[in-house]
């Protein structure tokens, strides 16, 4: 579900008498339900395929190892959807490494639900780093590139 139909739909729940609404379309599923009259939560839920019954880890276990911390500015995925650094296999990639982009400018393309959304640099700088490959599925808020 793209962004502008998922803040649709809280404008209309929040606006309206409605206190929940859950949508199922496809391969996701989407429940809003309204805290109180000011706050508005939205908790998207998407389906997995079956995985095979794992063993519980440890508690202690669950903290992952010392991540390498980034510097520059991190351009996160907006959405759940399949990464890709270009329109079409063989289009010039959008944002490449060591590319001046400015702020606006399109830097890549996450297709969700079969609609393709341009994703653009919400900084201008130079792209240093490009974190995800093309056609890799990434997740809300994971990290796509660094601009510095």
């Amino acid at each position: 579900m793209d962004l502008r139909k998922l803040k649709t739909l809280i404008d209309l729940v929040s606006e309206s008498n409605i206190s929940e609404l859950e949508i199922t379309e496809a391969d996701g599923k989407v429940r809003i339900v309204k805290a109180d009259p000011a706050v508005v939560a939205a908790q998207p839920v998407y389906a997995a395929a079956p995985v095979a019954a794992a063993a519980p880890a440890p508690v202690a276990a669950a903290a992952p190892a010392a991540a390498p911390v980034e510097t520059g500015h991190i351009v996160k995925s907006p959405m759940v959807g399949t990464f890709y650094r270009a329109s079409g296999p063989n289009a010039k990639p959008f944002g490449e490494l060591g590319q001046q982009i400015k702020e606006g400018e399109p830097i890549c393309i996450i297709e969700a639900m079969k609609i393709m959304n341009e994703i653009e640099a919400d900084k201008s700088g130079t792209i240093t780093k490009v974190l995800c490959e093309n056609g890799q599925a990434v997740e809300f808020g994971q990290p796509l590139f660094v601009i510095e």
